[in-house]
């Protein structure tokens, strides 16, 4: 574990990208906090979804909840929030001790509301004050909606995870809502100090999408001037983390962010989010090594955790390794047809949809759960929606895509158009 506890003297904090009541109960959590130099956690719909439909340690709060008439977005909220602030309070030391700069844990908004300014703005205030802890993170997109969320969140004291980052153009824009906030708090002598967040840019799928698209490209035994795209293969990702991480140099530095600073306003920090290898020719610990630099973190998943505490090597500021190459395969990537903007914007939506899809599953598991539950208690037979004949399925499936259930709830008068 030497290599996990040395991160912190390079400027880096290493947090999971994990979280399950498992780990809170059976003190897994607790031990690599103590003992393993973990500074944080990141959660999202994905790791919710497996965290509650593949262990029975929920079972018996679904089953009170249930009892207490709870609807299914109801429990679904009950049970996470129960998560993080459970997991706050084992962080809550490292957030005293490093004066508010880590010991986070992260709770995403909706996937829904990615598109959603107000909605986003309504459901971090309300998340934020379920969850009652200094040290939770609320997670908002950083998309063209999301933008103006973070600022206003911000500006109102909520400490904000930005999310789903893949574009260098994006990285800055909510690094400059992050500063505009603190600038309108200075401005009503509102104090900054205790405001953090963190701009999580997301890497492995950059590669997976680019590499796609040179493979395009790809002409064996290609002859002619400049780079052939088999050589630009599996770099783009971090290219562009060291590229965002010069942007980052450059927006908090300088008279502007100096005034602020003075105050006790603290940087928000990159974070390197998605940082498992998705490629197995590619090395595991591909989104790691080359990142380490000060004010930065890196949240990766267990088995890259693993991987770095048994071999991961440590070079001081690697992050500044290379800048001249890395704005170099950027332009070349240009060269070859592959069009960033693009990628950028793809690999949002795809982010998004990534979410939704196992925040829906679990919204279908919970109510098939809760209606298991009831007919236990009734003695009726319940029939779910996922009883229907085959030829219906592929219609539910389309009013799931079209949000019927939410827009009927909502009382969406565009239903009956």
């Amino acid at each position: 574990m030497e290599n996990l506890l040395k991160l912190i003297e390079y400027g880096q904090s290493y947090w999971m990208d994990d979280l399950t009541r498992g780990m809170i109960q059976r003190g897994e959590l607790q031990r690599r906090v103590s003992e393993q130099g973990l500074r944080g956690i990141t959660s999202n719909p994905a790791i919710f979804h497996k965290a509650i439909t593949k262990s029975s340690d929920y079972d018996e709060q679904i089953q009170r909840l249930v009892g207490e008439k709870g609807g299914v977005h109801e429990i679904y909220e009950t049970l996470v929030i129960k998560d993080v602030q459970d997991a706050c309070d084992i962080l809550r030391p490292v957030y005293e001790q490093s004066a508010g700069l880590d010991g986070f844990v992260s709770l995403e908004v909706s996937p829904y509301l990615a598109h959603d300014t107000k909605g986003t703005i309504q459901e971090a205030h309300r998340l934020h004050q379920a969850v009652a802890r200094p040290n939770c993170f609320i997670k908002i997109p950083g998309t063209d909606a999301g933008i103006p969320a973070i600022e206003q969140c911000l500006y109102d004291g909520i400490n904000i995870n930005i999310t789903l980052l893949f574009s260098i153009r994006y990285y800055e824009a909510v690094a400059q809502a992050y500063i505009r906030a603190l600038e309108r708090r200075v401005e009503e002598n509102k104090p900054i100090r205790q405001l953090a967040s963190v701009a999580s840019f997301f890497l492995s799928r950059i590669d997976t999408l680019t590499d796609q698209l040179l493979g395009h490209r790809i002409i064996p035994d290609a002859s002619g001037a400049g780079r052939q795209p088999q050589q630009m293969l599996g770099k783009a990702a971090v290219a562009s983390a060291k590229i965002a991480y010069a942007s980052f140099k450059r927006i908090f530095s300088g008279e502007r962010w100096q005034k602020l600073a003075d105050l006790g306003g603290r940087v928000q920090r990159p974070l390197w989010a998605s940082t498992s290898t998705k490629d197995p020719l590619y090395p595991n610990l591909k989104y790691v090594e080359p990142l380490i630099g000060p004010h930065t973190v890196n949240t990766m998943p267990e088995s890259t955790i693993a991987a770095f505490a048994d071999h991961g090597v440590i070079a001081a500021n690697s992050i500044e390794d290379g800048i001249a190459e890395a704005a170099g395969h950027l332009e070349d990537l240009e060269k070859a047809g592959v069009d960033l903007d693009f990628v950028t914007r793809q690999l949002t939506n795809e982010g998004v949809q990534k979410f939704i899809e196992p925040y829906d599953l679990l919204m279908k598991t919970l109510a098939s759960r809760r209606e298991l539950l009831l007919a236990d208690a009734t003695g009726q037979q319940i029939i779910s929606p996922g009883a229907a004949k085959t030829e219906f399925a592929a219609a539910l499936e389309s009013l799931d895509a079209k949000q019927f259930g939410r827009r009927l709830y909502a009382h969406d008068a565009l239903l009956w158009e």
